[in-house]
């Protein structure tokens, strides 16, 4: 690893280690479902931006962006379903936390 790429991992791995531990935060600390989702989005682009950065590093963008592509077509449907289920959630328990899910039956 040159100066220059040790340069660039340490710049954007800090940020993306930063995004991550806001992800990791909002899943552990919030109840509300809308809350849980964005933090699951949050840890999906830190993961998104390392295979960018290891790709950059490594040489291999061609890879990386294959991974990438692949990566956002697997978050669209997850926040889609995501979604869908906390809307069902809402309409059947006029809440979105996720505490309330235990009077849900069959």
């Amino acid at each position: 690893m040159n100066a220059n790429s040790w340069q660039l991992f340490s710049t954007f791995g800090f940020f993306i280690i930063l995004l991550f531990a806001c992800g990791a935060y909002c899943l552990v600390v919030t109840r509300n479902m809308i809350r849980a989702i964005i933090g699951i989005e949050l840890l999906i682009k830190a993961v998104t931006l390392l295979i960018i950065l290891a790709g950059k590093i490594t040489g291999r963008t061609s890879l990386a962006q294959g991974l990438v592509m692949t990566i956002i077509v697997i978050e669209v449907v997850i926040a889609a379903t995501a979604a869908g289920i906390a809307l069902w959630v809402f309409r059947h328990t006029d809440s979105l936390d996720v505490r309330s899910l235990r009077s849900l039956k069959g």
